[in-house]
């Protein structure tokens, strides 16, 4: 029988709901700050959640007023903002259930969504938003309301979201228990999110998530002990995914702050503003975050860049005594200080100088990377799951971090690892079916409550989890050796701190091949260093960026198996985008996708 992995922390007594755990959260810490967001003065408010429960009150009676019943879908179309939030908890205390959106979905796939969802309102960030279901309106019979986070709206079909709080105010008037009274009947059992996964291939599947599975989350992430009440967030994820709504959760239920901007160009400068202590990211953040970091030390020349390397080794060594237990020696321990003061602290500094850890998720990180931030004393909690799983399945302790790992099972999930490496969850996170789709519903959900993740992984001797690839995406060449392409992909942009994209190729084929695509920011400063043009299409033909690359290859293949060996590789002209549909709104590669744009390309690396 295969083992079953469990966490080493009890689960403590939780909430039973999402909606009951934010009504304790409002009334338990009253005056502390609850969320800051920028305003048009390029400045920052802020709300307590006295605040926020005032106004969700409101927005959640104007709900009502609408006509929303219980576990009824009401749809949010947008991007990452403060009116996000509280349209989120507005729907949970009224009873509702949460559609998400994101910004960038087509109209068709707009359509799609609210049509499978049965979503009687939508929330819209803006016209463009609302225009996309104008488009669609004659097969979205069930839509007869949208409200206008930004816009006009034309009074009947849609409003403005202060239009929606007039109709909570005068029905508040008319019953002041409107909202508590149906905040009050929500089940454990009640639908709480319905999430599209965007998936890289198909049509989007509607993921339902239960009242009890965030109630799950919230007590989960409270037993680790990582956060606090004290914590200031970074929450820049797209609300429409997973990732960004169980952060929301474990905040409702610890109470810390969470400063909420969506803009990703913004990241780096609202760290050295907020100064978090902690944030959530997927790995090509991070990635980014680092390329710029060592771009700005090889701009100051060879002294800076060895300055660089050296104190990120320093501080390796350190931290890794550490968490082996073993106090660092005297030599060591002056050496660090004195690499923390001239380098260390730098790194920290441009991400606001008090991050304490990061939660990476989505797609897996490099090592390489893991342990540079490491080293700079800002740990890099890897986590793992699913849309299915309500997010986090298993995540990093602090004292046992290991780069490459998602972690050990957080508590009151189980996983095991089937025969074929698959890797199994029982949880009370998981799914309660997807919408509409009992055919893969019941390819998933297996007897005695397991659910089948799809990912292919390994736990180590300290019960700690690897991802090892997808299993839909492992592919056999010609030759007959099996290749794992997210592996090689991750580690090569560890090495290689110009490119944004690599998309492994060798299906069928005799040998591995790559399409690579350059980071815009990363490219233009190499290129600038060199006294050369700056645009992508110049520098992908450039002799000197593509030796560049293939001395990163080098690297690389010394790490990996000869049949895995990238021997051809092509760079792109521009990088892949979400726009061009290459990219999900999660920022993961769409393989097949990108393999398609490029066939002739990719044939003639094999002609």
């Amino acid at each position: 029988m295969s083992t079953i992995y469990k966490a080493r922390e009890e689960l403590p007594q939780g909430h039973a709901s999402f909606t009951a755990m934010l009504i304790h959260r409002i009334a338990s810490t009253p005056d502390r700050t609850a969320f800051q967001f920028p305003n048009d003065d390029g400045g920052w408010n802020s709300l307590t959640w006295a605040e926020v429960g005032e106004d969700a009150t409101v927005l959640a009676a104007g709900l009502i007023a609408l006509g929303i019943k219980s576990e009824q879908r009401v749809a949010i179309a947008g991007d990452t903002s403060m009116n996000w939030i509280l349209a989120d908890l507005a729907i949970s205390l009224a009873g509702g259930a949460v559609t998400t959106v994101y910004a960038s979905t087509g109209a068709e796939d707009v359509a799609f969504i609210l049509s499978d969802s049965n979503s009687h309102i939508l929330f819209a960030e803006n016209e463009v938003q609302l225009q996309k279901v104008l488009e669609q309106r004659q097969n979205l019979p069930e839509l007869h309301k949208v409200v206008l986070f930004n816009g006009p709206g034309d009074g009947e079909f849609s409003l403005t979201l202060d239009g929606l709080r007039d109709l909570g105010r005068e029905a508040l008037a008319a019953n002041p228990s409107l909202v508590q009274d149906r905040a009050a009947s929500v089940q454990p059992d009640h639908l709480a999110t319905l999430i599209y996964t965007s998936g890289t291939t198909g049509k989007p599947k509607g993921v339902e998530i239960v009242q009890s599975s965030w109630g799950y989350c919230g007590q989960a992430l409270r037993a680790i002990g990582v956060m606090s009440e004290d914590d200031v967030q970074l929450l820049w994820l797209p609300m429409a995914h997973v990732f960004g709504t169980v952060l929301l959760t474990c905040q409702v239920e610890i109470g810390f702050s969470t400063a909420v901007d969506g803009r990703v160009p913004k990241i780096m400068e609202n760290c050295a503003v907020i100064k978090p202590t902690f944030m959530g990211a997927v790995p090509r953040i991070f990635e980014k975050v680092h390329a710029a970091i060592t771009a700005m030390a090889r701009a100051g020349g060879p002294e800076k860049e060895q300055g660089l390397a050296w104190g990120v080794s320093v501080g390796t060594k350190y931290h890794q005594a550490q968490m082996d237990g073993n106090a660092p020696d005297e030599a060591l321990s002056a050496e660090f200080a004195q690499a923390d003061e001239l380098v260390l602290s730098t790194i920290r500094g441009v991400l606001g100088g008090n991050v304490r850890f990061f939660i990476s998720g989505s797609a897996p990180l490099a090592a390489d990377i893991s342990e540079f931030f490491a080293a700079a004393g800002m740990p890099v909690l890897e986590g793992y799951g699913l849309t299915e799983t309500s997010a986090i399945t298993t995540i990093c302790r602090p004292d046992t971090r290991r780069g490459g790992y998602v972690g050990e099972p957080q508590p009151g999930t189980e996983v095991m690892i089937a025969d074929d490496g698959e890797i199994l969850v029982r949880s009370p996170a998981v799914m309660r079916r997807y919408r509409n789709r009992p055919d893969a519903t019941e390819e998933v959900l297996l007897p005695d409550g397991w659910f089948a993740t799809g990912d292919i992984g390994e736990f180590d001797e300290f019960d700690r989890l690897k991802i090892t690839d997808r299993k839909k995406d492992l592919f056999k060449t010609s030759g007959g050796k099996y290749v794992a392409p997210s592996a090689i992909e991750s580690q090569f942009k560890a090495l290689c701190g110009v490119a944004s994209n690599m998309v492994v190729h060798a299906d069928g084929r005799k040998f591995v091949s790559a399409i690579i695509t350059l980071d815009p920011d990363a490219a233009a400063a190499w290129a600038t260093a060199q006294g050369k043009p700056t645009d992508l299409a110049t520098l992908s033909e450039d002799p000197d960026m593509q030796a560049y690359i293939q001395a990163s290859i080098d690297k690389l293949n010394e790490k990996l198996n000869h049949w895995e060996n990238v021997q051809k590789f092509v760079i792109l002209d521009r990088d892949l985008s979400i726009e061009s549909g290459e990219l999900t709104p999660s920022l993961k590669v769409k393989r097949k996708v990108v393999e398609a744009h490029n066939k002739e390309l990719l044939d003639s690396l094999y002609s």
